[in-house]
């Protein structure tokens, strides 16, 4: 089966969970709108190919972990959006949650979909009760605090900002969770698999912020010039357009050469390369006057 697939329907049988009996209605539609359509699923995705290239010897307990970060993902980009944070109006080319069904419901639904990530790996603990209970330690790491992406909102509150620590958990903590749980479903061990995670969630936070300067808002599905207007740390910033493309280079090719031996190697270099290669828009590699 098409790893697309396995995502998707991995996806839709944990929603469904949390729309069965008598669930309020309103709310139930909000955790559907809030993960579907999905977007480039890119994090389970590359879970799925970690755990392939690994061997994938238990793909119910890889398609469940794949579920479960793509609906912590999901969460994330709920409360994000929320006047509190962000204020956007507009997520994947439609309406935020907090705008389509109120503040009060995009909080429950993030909410919601945070604890049924975690319950996704709990329900499919049963054949390798071990590996599950490393994914949901991997997991949680990954989300809260310190290392979590939950660490990574925390430091847009601060005065002084470490850039490092504030990309890693903000955006680096789920790629770190997707290869070290991709790993973990297939039954080897997550500490090689960290440099790879780490390195392709730098990579994907420099392109965001390439998009995010150069893109408009039609081009994303979302506001743009977000870390101009709310005074963010970024890497076009820092090292301008033409720094910034040469160092999203220079972190992919790290990641790529970070892939520990194992049998799907090749295949998993030529995922991550293909993947980023979509990642940072085509005018941020044209010349930029004034540069």
């Amino acid at each position: 089966m098409p790893l697309t697939q396995r995502i998707e329907t991995a996806i839709q049988r944990a929603i469904a969970t949390g729309q069965a009996g008598l669930a309020p209605t309103r709310l139930a539609a909000a955790l559907d709108y809030a993960t579907a359509p999905g977007g480039a699923r890119i994090r389970p995705t590359i879970l799925l190919s970690v755990a392939r290239a690994c061997g994938d010897d238990a793909p119910p307990l890889a398609d469940a972990a794949a579920a479960a970060l793509e609906l912590i993902h999901c969460a994330s980009l709920v409360h994000d959006d929320l006047p509190c944070f962000d204020d956007a109006d507009t997520r994947r080319g439609k309406p935020s949650v907090h705008r389509a069904y109120s503040e009060p419901l995009a909080v429950l639904a993030g909410d919601s979909l945070i604890v049924m990530g975690f319950q996704t790996l709990a329900r499919a603990a049963a054949q390798h009760p071990a590996r599950a209970v490393a994914l949901i330690d991997s997991l949680a790491t990954r989300t809260g605090m310190p290392d979590g992406i939950c660490a990574g909102q925390g430091w847009e509150s601060e005065e002084t900002i470490d850039l490092a620590a504030y990309h890693r958990s903000k955006t680096g903590a789920l790629f770190i969770a997707a290869t070290t749980m991709g790993a973990i479903a297939a039954g080897q061990e997550a500490e090689p698999w960290e440099e790879l995670g780490d390195r392709i969630g730098e990579a994907f936070q420099v392109a965001d912020d390439l998009r995010d300067a150069l893109c408009s808002a039609s081009d994303l599905g979302k506001p743009a010039g977000q870390d101009d207007l709310h005074g963010r740390p970024n890497a076009v910033a820092a090292l301008g357009v033409r720094g910034a493309v040469a160092r999203f280079d220079d972190v992919l090719g790290g990641a790529i050469a970070s892939i520990p031996a194992c049998p799907g190697e090749a295949a998993l270099a030529g995922m991550v390369r293909a993947y980023a290669d979509r990642l940072v828009p085509a005018v941020a590699r044209q010349p930029v006057p004034g540069e």
